[in-house]
């Protein structure tokens, strides 16, 4: 990105960082307060709600702004009535893709999702069009500070997990969706909170891109999939070759 001076150039960043983490406290709250009302407002019996008050607190997230989420959600008033919505389509050069969203109108959230799918060269499709190339698990992530790698494949063994992958970014624990709070707890008990616990779309085969011109605009299409306000996840398909990549990067 061009700026006309540096000064310019380091707000523009600044401005863009700012929107960026506004736009990802607005979809965790909105998952707060769902997830407060679907069960109960308590962290300790609600599974998913304690998930997503995990993940705010890992983007520091006021305290203050957290409890608001939850009492919006309980309280007599009510709040906005969302919806879990998954859409599924095809980017450019036939990468599938899986978005995630909560939304309180599906028509506008629909209208929206196709216009960028249209615009930047892919098509949505129906429910299942896509998903049948991907499959669904859990994950709970921890840093790799907190146990070498075999105190943590055992201990996810004992909980029922099915795999870990560790390397110098931290521990990934995947396991059956059904048993992703199972797991969670008995790590939980033994390593403290994890940094991320939730369920996942993994892709069982990848589009290949070693096109800097096709990387591009599958990549802009995800961009602006995931500003959405209505968008939670978005999931791919694709794995961009490394030289792309660099270019893309440099």
């Amino acid at each position: 990105m061009a700026g006309h001076s540096q000064f310019k150039n380091i707000m523009h960043r600044k401005g863009a960082q700012d929107a960026k983490r506004a736009r990802a406290f607005a979809k965790i709250i909105r998952e707060i307060t769902v997830s407060a009302k679907l069960g109960l407002p308590d962290v300790a019996t609600n599974p998913r709600l304690r998930a997503a008050v995990t993940a705010a607190r890992q983007m520091n997230m006021p305290r203050d702004t957290i409890e608001r989420a939850i009492k919006k959600a309980s309280g007599a008033a009510g709040s906005d009535d969302y919806m879990e919505v998954r859409y599924e389509g095809y980017g450019p050069s036939g990468v599938a893709v899986i978005v995630e969203t909560l939304t309180d109108n599906r028509n506008r959230t629909a209208s929206d999702l196709r216009t960028a799918f249209n615009k930047y060269g892919g098509a949505m499709g129906e429910t299942n069009s896509v998903s049948f190339l991907f499959s669904r698990l859990g994950v709970v992530r921890y840093p790799a500070k907190v146990a070498d790698e075999d105190a943590m494949l055992e201990a996810a063994i004992e909980a029922g997990a099915d795999n870990v992958e560790s390397n110098a970014d931290g521990h990934e624990v995947t396991m059956p969706i059904g048993d992703l709070f199972a797991v969670r707890d008995a790590l939980e008990a033994r390593f403290g909170a994890p940094e991320e616990a939730r369920f996942d779309w993994r892709p069982t085969m990848s589009v290949k891109l070693d096109d800097e011109d096709k990387a591009t605009a599958l990549l802009k299409l995800l961009d602006v999939l995931e500003d959405n306000d209505d968008v939670q996840n978005v999931y791919a398909n694709f794995d961009i070759a490394e030289t792309v990549m660099a270019k893309l990067s440099a």
